[in-house]
């Protein structure tokens, strides 16, 4: 049988002295230094450049809701005066709808005449004016 010597040093030393041989001395660990050092610098120049990017994402959205909150408030102020407009309408429309009733009943009366129904008529157009 083959039997291999026993090794001279603990496992991890040997394992520790091949990676600085792979990484080449004293270059491989300047390499690893200068990289632990850059670490800071590499997630300040990432931490940059996300933010020019969602800066420039998020400019052209914050125009474009300056520009929907104008008109936002626009379409508001609009209702506002259409809402206006609509009550007055409604209230000419019960008006009307009064008056109509009052002369339809006039019409309708069975003693009616043309004097009484003019009469009426003529009572409606006074108290519109008097409005």
């Amino acid at each position: 049988m083959i039997t291999s010597p026993a090794p001279a040093a603990p496992h991890w030393v040997q394992l520790a002295l091949s990676v600085l041989g792979i990484l080449g001395g004293g270059t491989g660990l300047a390499a690893i230094a200068t990289v632990v050092v850059q670490r800071g610098k590499f997630r300040a120049d990432a931490a940059d450049t996300l933010t020019e990017a969602a800066l420039t994402l998020v400019q052209p959205l914050q125009t474009r809701i300056t520009q929907l909150e104008g008109e936002a408030l626009s379409a508001r102020s609009e209702l506002g005066v259409l809402r206006e407009q609509v009550n007055q309408l409604q209230f000419v429309v019960r008006v009307l709808t009064r008056t109509l009733d009052r002369w339809r009943a006039a019409i309708r009366a069975p003693d009616a005449t043309l004097r009484k129904i003019r009469a009426t008529v003529a009572e409606t157009d006074r108290a519109t004016e008097e409005r």
